[in-house]
């Protein structure tokens, strides 16, 4: 799958991904850094098949249903890569099951 990540997501799990064989890039890497959600999520559809995102508030701005892009949501008791990591197996099992127009939201709320 062509996974795109949000700005703030970690790298470490762009590797992660990249090792059970998705197509990874950043935001900053496609040359779309300070773009907001919606717009983001235009340029994206054309060129990726899932947004990574860790912005928990995505959900609730943006309706995804009818787009060609799923996106996902990474929630932990903070940002940090060391809340996030535990949920990496997560994230890789929702992507292999998601469909576009799609929201997932994968971790905890705390």
């Amino acid at each position: 799958m062509r996974v795109l990540l949000d700005e703030c997501t970690p790298r470490e799990l762009k590797s992660f991904l990249k090792q059970k064989g998705h197509d990874c890039q950043t935001v900053q890497e496609a040359g779309w850094s300070g773009i907001q959600n919606g717009e983001l999520l235009a340029l994206a559809e054309n060129k990726f098949d899932l947004l990574l995102t860790i912005d928990r508030n995505l959900k609730y701005q943006q309706n995804v249903a009818g787009r060609k892009i799923a996106v996902l949501v990474l929630v932990a008791k903070s940002n940090r890569v060391e809340n996030l990591r535990r949920f990496f197996g997560d994230c890789a099992s929702a992507i292999d099951t998601i469909s576009p127009g799609a929201i997932v939201v994968v971790g905890e709320m705390a």
